[in-house]
This record gives C-alpha cells, sequence and structure tokens, in this order.
C-alpha cells in the first residue's frame, strides 16, 4: 500500500484530499503537513513513498520544497498538485524532478490515477502539458527574459505582475521587505528594466501574473 503525505497550507483542501485518497484501498495517507519546513521534516520522519505537493506555500515554496527533497532523496515521488496554470509552474517543477504536475481544478477526477501512474514507475502529464513539453523542445533556442530567473525570482515576478506591493507580497511569502527589494532588483537587472511598471507590462503581456492563495 502507498503511503501518500499531503502538503497544502489550507485545511479543507487537505481534509478533501485526503478524503479522495480515502476512496482507494491501495493507499493511504501517512500524514499531512501546511508549510515548506514542516514536510520537509515530515518526510524525514514518516519516510512517505510520495509527495502530494502544492506551490503556494507561507515561507519555503512548493519548488524549493521539492528541490530540497530530490537532494535528501532522490528516489522519493513528487507530485505536484498546484492551482495555478500548468504554463506557469509545470515545466519547471519537472525540471527540478516532480513526477507530475496536476490543476486543481482537475484533481477529483485525476488525482488517484495520477498517483497510481507514479508509483508504478511513469509520470503523469495533462494533454495539455504534453503539448506546453512538446513546444518546449521545438522552441527557439534564444529564451525569453522571464526564463532565465530563478524559481523564487519567477515567483515574485508573477506576483509582482498581479499588482502587488512589495509589503504585500512580504507578507505572502513570509519574507521580509528588504528580501523582497532585493530579489525584485535582481529581477530587474536579469531582465534589463529599470521600473515596476515594466515589470507588471511584462508579466501581463506573457501571461505570467498568478493569483496567489
Amino acid at each position: 500500500m502507498a503511503r501518500i503525505l499531503v502538503v497544502d497550507d489550507h485545511p479543507l483542501v487537505r481534509s478533501g484530499l485526503i478524503a479522495e485518497l480515502s476512496k482507494a484501498s491501495d493507499l493511504t495517507v501517512a500524514g499531512e503537513a501546511a508549510d515548506g519546513d514542516e514536510a520537509i521534516e515530515r518526510v524525514r520522519t514518516l519516510k512517505p513513498d510520495l509527495v502530494l505537493l502544492d506551490i503556494a506555500l507561507p515561507g519555503k515554496n512548493g519548488l524549493d520544497v521539492l528541490k530540497e527533497l530530490q537532494a535528501e532523496s532522490p528516489d522519493l515521488k513528487v507530485l505536484i498538485l498546484s492551482g495555478f496554470p500548468e504554463r506557469q509552474y509545470a515545466i519547471r517543477c519537472l525540471k527540478n524532478g516532480a513526477k507530475g504536475y496536476i490543476t486543481k481544478d482537475t484533481a477529483s477526477a485525476e488525482l488517484v490515477t495520477a498517483i497510481r501512474r507514479v508509483m508504478n514507475g511513469g509520470k503523469f502529464i495533462s494533454a495539455s502539458l504534453a503539448e506546453l513539453l512538446a513546444g518546449e523542445i521545438h522552441a527557439d533556442p534564444k529564451h525569453l527574459p522571464h526564463e532565465e530567473l530563478s524559481d523564487r525570482e519567477f515567483e515574485i515576478l508573477s506576483l509582482i505582475g498581479q499588482g502587488n506591493t512589495v509589503s504585500r507580497i512580504a507578507d505572502i511569502l513570509s519574507l521580509s521587505v528588504s528580501t523582497v527589494n532585493t530579489y525584485r532588483s535582481r529581477i530587474l537587472t536579469k531582465m534589463n528594466m529599470e521600473t515596476t511598471a515594466q515589470l507588471i507590462r511584462y508579466a501581463l503581456d506573457n501571461n505570467l501574473a498568478m493569483i496567489k492563495k
């Protein structure tokens, strides 16, 4: 029986996921976690077979957690469950070791199937994500400016694109205002821009502005 660790910062979401998993006789919930640090600690103590991991976590985000888990436990299977569209994060997650990516609007129909496929050694990607991956293969080798950003810088760019202030972003990500300002400066430098307004326009034009939970 596969043992699953459920990681999401909303108790109601965790309860819904656990209820869905309880319908499958070959799956059991080993535990749950509400943030990145707790997720890493639970993996170390509970030794689950698979981590069902949300992207939007307070403090250490899901991408950070994914990379840390892969560094510590390369054989651990991680399935991303996110409220964000696939085009924003899915490819980054897969490149960092995730075995699949499910959006929350399709989770009730795909969750158990996705977990079983991953537990059997496969990967789970939707038809739309498969198209994105195919596009990556045939894409122009010249990267867009935002593709040179780190995962955290990309997340902050997306939040800036939504119109969040620096203080609001600091609150959302549990970072200091000075840290967010440092990231913003790095983003401006990497993207060869001078103002926040330019970042907002770029994020909107490239469909990168995300709605944080």
